[in-house]
């Protein structure tokens, strides 16, 4: 068939995919509710997983983090004591050591306000461990007595009604602003955005001596060690040496995070739950595209014989119920793809639970998968009728 016969073909193909309106978008508004459900579930699940990680991905400037081997996943905490880190530190390959402590602790601000905030003690020689993205303040200002740095949405929970930039509000600087933790008095110094934690629970950054003293006072001081491994030196075997040298585990921060992650996959009802509504996104989808293709295909059995009289062949018949599906998978995905973007782009900058959560790219290439499937599923399954179809039905009456 020459190029002329194709583009005539395909034509024919769009008017009467086109000629029922309603048909012609209820397909594709089912592609796009489907994408956009099967999209937008998986991003969230996508999102909390990393959420469960965050303090881990949130310490930039350390290769390796050394725990007790008993530790399975971050927010699990057996401290170490100060010697682990000396121990560390003589270990060949470790250009520096630097302390990390992690513990829960409950801060009252001045007007009666309890709140349970994350206080995380960095290193008070190198601030190893601290924010690296800075709002106001300067990182440099923990080194003040009794300095902390908040994260910016914990202090939305601290003083809530004070939404700022997500309801278009001017919001007050909390810099100044004092906090009492374990009986002492704490000064915000600086806000951070740090990555979305998994407990919605404040973020407090401080000296790791000072760390010690807003928080319930731990038998053992060190809750991890962070490592910078030297120039040159690989990360897995540096941990391999760490663990034989010490007896404690180390990990490159990229596998800790994994094993976080990992704990609340096997853990939790998480993955059943979001998988639960992916899979019926897929389901719906397919049943909704399935049944209007199959009975769009079995309202033009007339227009196919009349075709298959002329000479048409079945592969080119097959040709354009595909390149129909094709159109309605296409327009379906982009209109989804555009309404799961719009939602996480909307949700984000209104919403400071929601924050965190993104489209992400290989969530959207598996669903473009799924599309096909579906598409090329319920086409196939139409076509069964077009291609056995006697030409004659065209001149029956």
């Amino acid at each position: 068939m020459n190029y002329v016969q194709e583009h005539a073909v395909g034509a024919i193909a769009w008017r009467m995919l086109t000629g029922d309106r309603a048909k012609y978008l209820g397909l594709v508004f089912g592609v796009a509710f489907a994408v956009m459900l099967m999209t937008q579930q998986a991003s969230i699940f996508v999102g909390l997983m990393l959420r469960t990680a965050a303090q881990v991905i949130d310490v930039t400037d350390a290769d390796l983090w050394v725990m007790d081997p008993r530790i399975i996943y971050v927010d699990e905490t057996e401290p170490l004591p100060e010697s682990a880190l000396w121990r560390v530190r003589s270990v060949p390959g470790v250009e520096w050591a630097a302390p990390f402590f992690k513990a829960l602790s409950v801060a009252r601000a001045p007007d009666g306000r309890l709140q349970q905030v994350f206080v995380l003690g960095v290193d008070d020689a190198t601030l190893a461990g601290a924010p690296s993205r800075m709002i106001e303040g300067s990182v440099e200002d923990l080194r003040r007595p009794g300095a902390v740095v908040i994260d910016r949405v914990g202090a939305l929970f601290i003083w809530p009604g004070e939404k700022g930039s997500e309801t278009g509000s001017p919001r007050r600087s909390d810099v100044g602003r004092t906090l009492e933790m374990a009986d002492r008095r704490a000064t915000i110094v600086g806000t951070a955005e740090t990555s979305a934690p998994f407990t919605t629970f404040p973020v407090v950054y401080t000296r790791y001596s000072e760390a010690l003293r807003f928080a319930p006072p731990p038998r053992k001081p060190l809750s991890y060690i962070l490592v910078r491994a030297q120039a040159g030196e690989d990360h897995a075997a540096l941990a391999a040496r760490i663990a034989a040298e010490t007896g404690l585990k180390a990990l490159p921060w990229r596998q800790f995070a994994w094993e976080t992650i990992r704990y609340y996959l096997q853990r939790t009802g998480i993955p059943i739950n979001f998988g639960i509504t992916v899979i019926l996104g897929f389901v719906v989808g397919a049943a909704v595209v399935g049944q209007t293709f199959s009975i769009f295909v079995l309202e033009n059995l007339r227009q196919f014989g009349a075709l298959k009289a002329m000479g048409v062949a079945n592969g080119t018949i097959l040709r354009m119920v595909l390149l129909q599906g094709a159109a309605i998978g296409i327009l379906g995905f982009g209109i989804g793809i555009g309404m799961a973007a719009a939602f996480f782009e909307i949700t984000s900058r209104t919403n400071v639970d929601l924050r965190g959560f993104f489209l992400v790219w290989q969530v959207a290439a598996g669903t473009a998968v799924a599309v096909a499937l579906i598409i090329v599923g319920s086409a196939l399954l139409a076509i069964r009728r077009a291609l056995v179809l006697d030409p004659a039905v065209v001149f029956r009456t």
